[in-house]
């Protein structure tokens, strides 16, 4: 199977990253710098063990609880969860297959509501993906729009509401299972006439277009270059851009002279202005450097939302999703479901390629669930809240408002919620739908 390959392909780099340590990663006095004195034994784990190696959630009795509960200044229900896909609402133009995961959802001016989301045989690239575009007044009846086919790997769907005009961008890909190989985003724009353009080129090779949002009228895009790094384990930074644009069509650096404001280990990213104009953001550090692995919890003043600082967080947000509320700064994302929830298993005695091996095989032997989390604004720290209905393979949120305050709507796949309880591993290896969900905040 393609998840068994993919564990036997990183326990391989784990033997690989050990066995090739040189002198430069002779031991130091710094606890945290990668060390190379580990056997190859130690860290080539196979996918069997992968679910007791140091961040095991597998017992027989079941996952740990959650964490501790924080909330701040709101309680939160999901009070309605509804399956959209596979459903009987779809139009008959866009079947659903086995997959369904990476989405995106927008209100436009028209009143619509639109969904895109990409459908595979499985969650690893295929040349058989598809990204189907579907819109509905009610949420219930969905109308068809549109459907992109490449013969490779299709990602990342990501709306824009611009005014009068509804873009749709995507992240392009190749077909190698055990790969990640970003070859560029396009776009399409919707007509007058509800038809889309075909799918064009847009900025600079190879950068992945992470969320789209606009903000105090400003469109934004966070894009990220090196995505391929991540998997290969070489240590080459991956840069986050902050991105706008007047057209939709031609995106630009928001800063000329701050294009990049993050380099390093980081790449799915997103960020909310608060009310009086900061920042606040969360990077997912996959593929770590000098500040550990994990996750960047990230901040910036209202006078240049380019310059972030950051602390490390050894939990790994993926799939970041921001939204602000009454004072909020509210994150979702996927909740690594074993006792600590880390990514980074603190195992600084191997050398830095054979850490990111490492905790990558380990984490996609665990359970997942997609959470809510919050920014402890006054700590630059995330706070558990609460999971959506989710487990297996799941977490790629979109959410918009409703009319009511306060209550929100919140899409997002998961494998089947009411089926067993499966490691990620699996989970992308079976069936995934996505859901609706209705997220309610009030006042404390």
């Amino acid at each position: 199977m393609v998840g068994t390959r993919l564990a036997l392909a990183l326990s391989f780099a784990v033997a690989l990253a050990v066995a090739g340590c040189g002198d430069d990663d002779a031991p130091s006095d710094d606890a945290s710098r990668p060390r190379s004195d580990a056997s190859v034994e130690d860290t080539a784990v196979q996918l069997d063990d992968a679910g007791t190696d140091a961040g095991s959630a597998r017992t027989d009795s079941g996952p740990p609880p959650p964490p501790s509960v924080e909330l701040g200044r709101h309680d939160v229900a999901v009070v309605s969860t509804v399956q959209i896909i596979p459903g009987d609402g779809l139009p008959p133009e866009a079947p659903a297959m086995t997959s369904n995961n990476n989405l995106d959802v927008v209100r436009h001016s028209d009143g619509r509501i639109y969904l895109a989301w990409r459908t595979g045989p499985d969650h690893f690239a295929s040349d058989e993906t598809r990204i189907h575009v579907v819109s509905s007044i009610d949420e219930e009846t969905w109308e068809y729009e549109a459907s992109f086919f490449l013969e490779s790997d299709l990602r990342e769907p990501r709306f824009l509401s611009l005014g009068d005009r509804v873009f749709l961008y995507l992240a392009r890909l190749g077909t190698n299972p055990l790969a990640f190989e970003p070859q560029g985003m396009s776009f399409s724009e919707r007509s007058p006439d509800g038809t889309w353009s075909p799918l064009t080129e847009t900025y600079r090779p190879g950068f992945i277009p992470w969320r789209t949002r606009i903000e105090r009228g400003t469109p934004f895009m966070v894009a990220y270059l090196g995505g391929e790094h991540i998997y290969t384990f070489d240590g080459i930074p991956l840069e986050i851009e902050l991105l706008t644009t007047s057209d939709g069509r031609e995106w630009v650096a928001y800063d000329a002279d701050r294009p990049v404001v993050s380099r390093g280990g980081g790449s799915e990213t997103d960020f909310v202005l608060a009310d009086d104009g900061s920042l606040f953001g969360v990077i997912r550090n996959e593929a770590g450097d000098e500040t550990g692995w994990g996750s960047k919890i990230c901040r910036a003043p209202a006078t240049d939302i380019t310059d972030w600082t950051c602390v490390s967080d050894p939990r790994k947000y993926d799939s970041p999703l921001m939204f602000w509320y009454d004072g909020e700064a509210y994150l979702i994302a996927r909740r690594n479901v074993t006792e600590t929830g880390n990514y980074d298993l603190m195992q600084r005695r191997l050398n830095m390629a054979a850490q990111t091996a490492r905790y990558q095989l380990d984490y996609i032997g665990q359970p997942k669930r997609c959470a809510l989390w919050r920014y402890v604004q006054d700590e630059d720290r995330i706070a558990f809240v609460l999971d959506l209905p989710s487990r297996g393979d799941t977490c790629f949120p979109s959410i918009v408002s409703t009319d009511e305050p306060g209550r929100f709507v919140v899409y997002n796949y998961s494998s089947p919620i009411d089926g067993p309880e499966l490691t990620w591993n699996e989970g992308q290896r079976g069936p995934t739908n996505i859901y609706r969900h209705e997220l309610v905040l009030t006042p404390r």
